[in-house]
């Protein structure tokens, strides 16, 4: 069994909110993405949390948005997948695919058991992506 690495990372919240219609990005919450990393690459579940800093009228409550199960490949999964600059792969680049309607599975595995239920996932996709499909050839 491959030994795999877990890793939590939490992006700070940003305003981003511009008078100018062309500069105006609006506002986004922490992130908090859970990867577990392997030798044939990376899985990972990203919640945007709902946690913001902004203090205004303007702003209203919001609530955790389970936004992504996916993974990091150095290798492309299918044909014309286009790679992108990825830091979780030594070389710098990855084949990335992910999917929000997914990840609302693993978010409700989160709320019924916590961060052990999220590693199961990320676990299990790990081995079904990256160890099954290379011992089916």
């Amino acid at each position: 069994m491959t030994e795999l690495e877990r890793r939590v990372t939490l992006a700070p919240a940003w305003d981003k909110r511009d008078p100018d219609p062309l500069k105006n990005y609006g506002i986004h919450t922490v992130e908090l993405r859970m990867l577990v990393l392997g030798p044939k690459g990376a899985t990972q579940f990203l919640l945007y949390t709902g946690w913001h800093w902004l203090d205004s009228p303007n702003v209203r409550d919001l609530y955790p948005i389970p936004a992504d199960l996916g993974y990091h490949s150095p290798t492309p999964q299918y044909e014309g997948q286009p790679d992108m600059d990825c830091d979780l792969m030594p070389e710098g680049h990855c084949y990335y695919d992910g999917s929000a309607l997914n990840a609302r599975r693993v978010y409700e595995r989160l709320l019924r058991e916590g961060s052990d239920g999220v590693w199961a996932e990320l676990e299990d996709y790990y081995r079904e992506l990256f160890e099954e499909a290379t011992a089916d050839v």
